[in-house]
């Protein structure tokens, strides 16, 4: 193993990440190469999660957060912060402190390209990432390096991440000494672990129901696809004007009812881990109604994603990563939200208005570009929640945060001098 303790020694701070061992192994790590690792936990979740030293408690109410963590980044001479999901308040507060200082900001996340992709990224993911927007700037950071392996290596766990997350937020709710935590969460732990128990036990019933779907409107005129994503993703809040799935769903069925052509069929695909706090179905079904298209939506609570994208001719999604898969299999997409795919010429061009009757699929330049830079700048092969790929993220992880972020050197190479 390479031997990494020949750079300057840094000093990270953790703050809530993913639901489990990641952050832990990726301090051990960190140590190991000779930095020091500090970790603040806003909740009793946090306090299972870390096992390494320099553990402090915030245990005060939201509005003291700002000077409290003002003060332990100055008593302990900070260098990096490492979190996940930057939108959530007490994160916000921390990268505007964070950016006051020169200190170096790390966000993870699930990869933007799946399944077995994690996000390493500076400030923020989506609408706050620093990668570029602009085609020409893509295309040349894209320039040397190869295409991306998109075999799968790895495997995620559902179970191992339902587990941890159980715990985590049993944990939670108990301690009485993190009374005054504010989560960024929608629905309550009950709602979420009933609804997604309820989800487990219906998915045969609602794959087989999709699979009927597909094979009665695949031939009967242009397919759309409304890639629904849980609205217990922050993702949705933070990166759109949208409050919630409702709202996406009734502005995208107005547009259709207005301007899809008279033979197109909209899906309506719910995420696959969608935690039931709503029904879907019936509000899918309302909600056609009241736009005249009841005959020509679809409501999938299940069914293969690629098979259902593989006989779309347009996908519309919020920031989801369904997005970046129907761009990976070429097809037209259209980003409502701010996502890091929405670009132009890898996106649909236009109004979603004009989507439905012109989709433009991505260019073919552009589109290997990006692929090419996303998974080299913003990704770490691995997975969250099991090994190998749990010890594989953490390791290279560890490796990027130890040699520091690459940057995005997109500037104009000028042709040497004869």
């Amino acid at each position: 193993m390479q031997d990494r303790q020949d750079s300057a020694a840094k000093r990270f701070l953790f703050l809530q990440g993913p639901i489990g061992p990641f952050f832990d192994m990726v301090g051990a790590q960190l140590r190991g190469w000779g930095h020091a690792t500090f970790r603040i936990n806003l909740s009793g979740g946090d306090r299972r999660l870390w096992t390494g030293p320099n553990a402090t408690d915030f245990t005060g109410a939201p509005e003291e957060w700002p000077a409290f963590l003002d003060t332990f980044l100055d008593e302990h001479a900070i260098t990096d912060i490492v979190l996940l999901g930057e939108a959530r308040e007490y994160h916000l507060r921390a990268i505007a402190a964070a950016k006051l200082r020169g200190i170096n900001v790390a966000v993870t996340d699930f990869g933007y390209m799946r399944p077995d992709w994690i996000t390493l990224e500076h400030d923020g993911m989506n609408g706050t990432s620093r990668f570029p927007r602009d085609r020409d700037a893509i295309l040349r950071l894209a320039a040397p390096l190869g295409p991306p392996d998109l075999v799968v290596r790895f495997w995620d766990s559902f179970f191992n991440q339902a587990i941890w997350d159980m715990r985590y937020s049993l944990d939670t709710a108990v301690s009485w000494r993190f009374r005054r935590y504010a989560t960024h969460q929608l629905h309550t732990p009950v709602q979420i672990y009933l609804g997604m128990a309820l989800r487990l036990v219906l998915r045969r019933f609602a794959n087989q129901h999709a699979a009927r779907v597909m094979a009665r409107v695949q031939d009967r005129g242009p397919l759309f696809l409304l890639a629904m994503q849980m609205e217990t993703d922050f993702a949705i809040r933070a990166y759109s004007h949208y409050p919630d799935n409702d709202a996406v769903i009734e502005e995208v069925f107005a547009s259709f009812a207005s301007h899809a052509p008279a033979a197109a069929r909209l899906l309506v695909k719910v995420h696959p881990l969608d935690p039931f706090a709503k029904n879907w179905s019936r509000r899918v079904r309302q909600a056609a109604g009241r736009h005249g298209i009841a005959e020509r939506v679809e409501y999938l609570g299940g069914g293969n994603l690629g098979d259902i994208v593989e006989h779309c001719q347009g996908v519309v999604t919020v920031t989801s990563t369904v997005g970046m898969r129907s761009i990976v299999e070429r097809l037209p997409t259209y980003a409502l939200g701010d996502a890091l795919y929405r670009i132009e010429g890898l996106v649909s061009p236009g109004t979603l208005a004009e989507f439905w009757c012109n989709p433009q699929p991505p260019e073919p330049y552009l589109r290997e570009a990006f692929l090419r830079a996303a998974a080299h700048y913003l990704h770490v092969r691995g997975a969250f929640y099991r090994r190998p790929g749990l010890d594989a993220a953490a390791y290279d992880t560890a490796k990027r945060l130890h040699d520091g972020l690459p940057e995005y050197r997109t500037e104009r190479l000028e042709p040497p001098e004869v």
